[in-house]
């Protein structure tokens, strides 16, 4: 019977604590993430670029014909030295 039971006590401060405690616990870390594979080094690899060049630039290495690229990077590497 209900009445049989003893009274369970309720203390709010208690109550308040235990929720305070569930909503900031820290969560556990999770395992670090397995490093990404490293990008095979290939001797003169090449990367495509967007570059905005002077069209005078530009019409002065298209001028000679195919591999005009390969000029400007030619002409780009001795300015800088490489």
């Amino acid at each position: 019977m209900a009445f049989d039971r003893p009274r369970r006590g309720s203390d709010p401060r208690q109550a308040a604590e235990a929720a305070f405690k569930a909503v900031t616990r820290k969560a556990p870390e999770a395992a670090p993430a397995p490093a990404a594979p490293a990008r095979p080094v290939l001797p003169n690899a090449r990367e495509m670029v967007s570059l905005r060049l002077d069209r005078e630039v530009l019409d002065h290495f298209q001028a000679e014909g195919p591999g005009w690229q390969d000029r400007i990077n030619q002409a780009l590497r001795k300015a800088a030295g490489l």
